[in-house]
């Protein structure tokens, strides 16, 4: 049976992860137009005696989401025979799944060149191309303010407690006009957006001095009091909120590679 570690490691792959599918897609002209005439379901799954845990990627003419749960009829699927396995596969350790529907060859192969898109994410991917650097950059941001809500949902005991007692607050990260991303936080509920929230001011704004500021951080070359050093970032609002939510930040990373 799954541990809770690795349920919270699968809820933040499925949930937080898979859905930045959609940003590569709409930015990668190759992979945008390999998937511009696909419909097709292509399911994810992790068997577990407590329920198997797994998300459907949902193609459609150029259209992309994610569902969570198992898909009754999908065209491929990629199943694994413990969540452990899974877990394994997607930070790209060794591990071979069950593929139902391999025949689909056409299908596969734009699939795993999806998938394959997503090392980018890995700590170890250092593009130097400066689109390439963007795009890690925006998936990074997107990826972790989804993660932190999905950290939250999933029950860690310290991020439940951090978020119960709070009032509404947003927590901004800011990189340019292009790139920023939110997390919402209100009475143990959180909430995470893409762009710049505008009914509230920030709790805490964390403002990156372009893609050029946040990329080190990103790669983890430089610490956050550095970079404020530096002049990478800025942080307005409460520090000690502003450490929290780097704390945290850590701890997912660490969770998932």
């Amino acid at each position: 049976m799954a541990t809770d570690r690795e349920l919270l490691a699968a809820r933040i792959y499925l949930r937080a992860v898979f859905p930045v599918m959609k940003v590569i897609l709409n930015e990668d002209p190759a992979l945008k137009k390999k998937f511009a005439n696909v419909t097709a379901k292509v399911q994810f799954v992790a068997k577990d005696p407590a329920g198997d845990v797994g998300a459907c990627l949902c193609f459609d003419k150029g259209e992309f989401k994610v569902e969570q749960g198992v898909d009754p009829s999908p065209d491929i699927t990629f199943s694994f025979r413990t969540v452990e396995r899974m877990l394994a596969m997607l930070s790209g350790k060794p591990a071979i799944p069950m593929i139902k529907g391999f025949w689909k060859i056409g299908l596969l192969i734009k699939v795993l060149s999806l998938l394959m898109s997503l090392k980018i994410l890995m700590p170890d991917a250092r593009p130097t191309d400066p689109e390439k650097k963007r795009l890690k950059v925006k998936l990074t941001f997107y990826m972790i303010t989804t993660a932190l809500s999905q950290y939250n949902k999933g029950g860690d005991p310290e991020m439940v407690k951090w978020t119960k007692m709070q009032p509404e607050r947003i927590y901004q990260i800011t990189v340019d006009d292009d790139i920023a991303a939110y997390l919402r936080v209100k009475a143990g509920k959180t909430k995470a957006g893409r762009g710049v929230y505008k009914r509230r001011r920030p709790f805490v704004h964390m403002k990156f001095n372009g893609v050029d500021g946040a990329f080190p951080i990103v790669m983890n070359d430089i610490g956050m009091v550095d970079a404020v050093k530096k002049g990478f970032l800025t942080i307005e609002g409460s520090p000690e909120y502003g450490g929290n939510i780097g704390d945290f930040m850590v701890r997912i990373q660490d969770l998932i590679t």
